[in-house]
């Protein structure tokens, strides 16, 4: 292989360091995580000692810089399990609660991706707030690769999240989303504007209570505030907020003609 081709890596290599080990652990965490918790065939209790080990590998590769100092703990982590196991069992009552083609919520916790993609941000939400750079986002990375949608773990997000279907849904990292929100597929709570600059200011909207937001609806920017009990209809393109117990829908012609036969096209055109 060429030589100057091998420098050439190797130098970006040493400048821009790149663990996919990283990646593949910040991965098998949310895994483990998620099976610790939900699965029946998973000792609880041997789970949560091999999530200390996988957590303290990715906290030191994530941040070689605080490696065997006493921050950026695994207590700190699993002070936060109690609320995080029992938010996520809401999310999971949300679902059960409001889609009526789910049977159980076994079904939701093994079939929903709205479901884990909400777990995963949430768990990755903790990392996010533990200020530990890559990890938030690779877990979320990683739901929206298995499920297609894409919550970054700067968001904020209340209680009983309700995600329907889910591809296509984007969430902002400075979106809030208050308590009992439900959203459907191909939703999008954006910025209005993308630019560098901005990147330390609030760039997308705020969801208040029970608000509904239907299929591929848009609503972007810092200030927009969709407030509660509002329904946000299907293909809305939102840049404006909307007042409280509002219904905002985007107005379509659809025409429907009857098909003719040959013949009778024929007889018109001679």
């Amino acid at each position: 292989m060429n030589a100057h081709l091998l420098n050439i890596i190797k130098e970006q290599k040493e400048a821009i360091k790149v663990s996919m080990t990283l990646k593949e652990e910040s991965q098998r965490f949310t895994k483990l995580l998620f099976k610790a918790f939900f699965d029946s065939e998973t000792n609880t209790e041997e789970a949560f000692q091999n999530l200390e080990t996988v957590f303290l590998s990715i906290r030191d590769i994530a941040c070689p810089e605080i490696k065997g100092k006493p921050c950026k703990r695994w207590d700190d982590f699993m002070e936060s399990i109690p609320d995080l196991y029992c938010s996520l069992k809401k999310d999971a009552e949300a679902i059960f609660n409001n889609d009526p083609a789910s049977r159980s919520v076994e079904e939701i916790y093994l079939a929903y991706p709205g479901f884990f993609a909400i777990a995963t941000y949430r768990m990755a939400r903790v990392f996010h707030k533990l200020g530990l750079p890559l990890i938030p986002r690779l877990m979320t990375e990683y739901a929206h690769h298995v499920t297609g949608i894409d919550i970054h773990p700067g968001a904020t997000i209340g209680e009983s999240f309700f995600i329907d279907h889910g591809t296509g849904v984007v969430i902002g990292e400075t979106t809030e989303i208050h308590n009992n929100v439900k959203v459907y597929q191909g939703v999008t709570l954006g910025a209005l504007t993308v630019k560098k600059q901005d990147q330390n200011i609030k760039r997308h909207p705020t969801i208040e209570n029970n608000v509904t937001i239907y299929a591929n609806a848009t609503i972007l920017g810092g200030e927009t505030v969709v407030g509660e009990n509002s329904i946000i209809g299907g293909n809305t393109w939102l840049t404006a907020s909307v007042p409280k117990n509002s219904i905002v829908t985007h107005n379509h012609k659809v025409e429907v003609y009857t098909k003719r036969s040959k013949s009778h096209e024929q007889n018109l055109n001679r």
